[in-house]
């Protein structure tokens, strides 16, 4: 009975990794029909979305199916639980992909690109989270977990850097404002996908410690 739930398991972790690779995916295409404006990216965006909601439904299945007819210890309790939650998050992941590709439509670019370099940099990072998160939970490292929640701030500061240069391109040039805006929400939306990737992390801690990212911090403290 422990071999065919061990079985499971390993499924369950292969599942995980396919939807990680789909959300990396997604995020690639969207931000590819920035860059390209091209429709093609935005098509693939739109269908790698609708495989990552396939994706989450199947984990569903499979995590209901471990709870129900499998009689859990608490630390595989905590890792079933963990990856329902863990999935909602990847989910909401692919929709922002999808919002991202749904703004490129109406993008025009000025002459000189303006936060190509930042955008590109917050895309690096916050796909570089995802795969990590992930991977932190397949291979229960801690260590990996922490470091994606660490890598938020980057984003969170990339993310300021270019309201102000945003701020800045507005003052000397009022005509792209509907340009700047759509680059602005763009950059929100990467912000979010990171956060969506510490949410996981943050899973994952609690899949292996029983404790919340809050609890940890508290009782490392009284140590």
């Amino acid at each position: 009975m422990r071999t065919r739930f061990d079985e499971q398991l390993e499924q369950l972790n292969m599942l995980l990794i396919d939807m990680g690779a789909l959300c990396e995916e997604a995020i690639n295409y969207a931000v590819g029909a920035l860059n390209e404006g091209s429709e093609k990216m935005r098509k693939l965006t739109y269908e790698t979305d609708k495989h990552i909601d396939d994706r989450e439904r199947e984990i569903e299945n499979l995590c209901l199916k471990l709870l129900l007819q499998q009689q859990p210890v608490a630390r595989d309790l905590r890792q079933i639980s963990s990856a329902l939650k863990m999935i909602s998050d990847m989910e909401r992941i692919g929709d922002q992909a999808e919002d991202i590709a749904e703004i490129t439509k109406s993008i025009k670019k000025p002459k000189e690109e303006i936060c190509g370099d930042h955008i590109s940099d917050m895309t690096k990072t916050a796909i570089s989270m995802v795969t990590e998160s992930v991977d932190s939970f397949v291979k229960k490292d801690l260590e990996i977990a922490r470091a994606v929640i660490k890598k938020d701030d980057i984003v969170d500061q990339l993310f300021l850097e270019i309201k102000d240069d945003i701020i800045s391109a507005v003052r000397e040039d009022k005509t792209l404002g509907e340009y700047f805006v759509d680059i602005l929400m763009i950059a929100k939306y990467l912000e979010r996908i990171s956060d969506h990737a510490v949410n996981v992390a943050e899973w994952v801690i609690f899949s292996l410690t029983g404790q919340h990212v809050n609890e940890e911090l508290i009782e490392k403290e009284r140590l």
